[in-house]
């Protein structure tokens, strides 16, 4: 399927099945369009190439970052929890005929993270949990590689929920940061 067309029919099913949930697990909660193009040319200029994203929802945010990734010779390990979702981006991975390019975890994020290897990953995008990103910065920081960056998505659309991670992240003198007004608000950190 063409990608463009699949990202489309991606957006309208999410804003349409999100519309119509009252409960979070079975939302969808994808990043904007300008969020995902951010992220794509964002992972082109940094050529990144070891990829983890924590929160793959239906994959939609999954293929923005695999198309920068696929202009790298990266690869994405993207990891949720939710068997349903996993299995709705696959085919969708599927679909825009990025599989190679994707390794799927189904598990826990913070699980993940504290056994993931040290210095994995030269990119980190956080879309999930964002009551539990300050607990899991000690682990993100260890498996980010130096000269590495951190994304976070919701940074001012969910403010109260991010003010201590970002806080934290602000205050370790290994990071330096910004906040981006793209989509839902980019928080950045680049550790040095």
């Amino acid at each position: 399927m063409e990608l463009d067309k699949l990202l489309a029919e991606l957006e309208e099913f999410g804003s349409r099945n999100d519309s119509s949930q009252t409960e979070r697990s079975h939302k969808m909660l994808n990043i904007t369009k300008d969020t995902g193009e951010f992220l794509t040319v964002f992972i082109k200029a940094a050529k990144s190439r070891s990829i983890l994203e924590i929160g793959t929802s239906n994959g939609y945010s999954t293929i923005w970052l695999a198309v920068g990734a696929g202009y790298t010779g990266g690869r994405i390990t993207t990891v949720d929890f939710s068997e349903v979702k996993a299995e709705m981006a696959k085919t969708n991975f599927e679909k825009a005929d990025l599989t190679a390019l994707i390794e799927q975890v189904i598990d826990d994020a913070g699980n993940f993270l504290k056994n993931a290897q040290s210095d994995a990953y030269d990119f980190i995008f956080l879309d999930s949990q964002r009551s539990a990103y300050t607990s899991w910065l000690p682990d993100i920081k260890r498996i980010l590689r130096r000269g590495g960056s951190l994304v976070a998505d919701n940074a001012l659309s969910h403010k109260g929920e991010m003010d201590a991670f970002m806080s934290a992240v602000n205050k370790d003198s290994d990071f330096t940061t910004c906040l981006l007004t793209v989509g839902n608000g980019q928080y950045i950190a680049v550790l040095e």
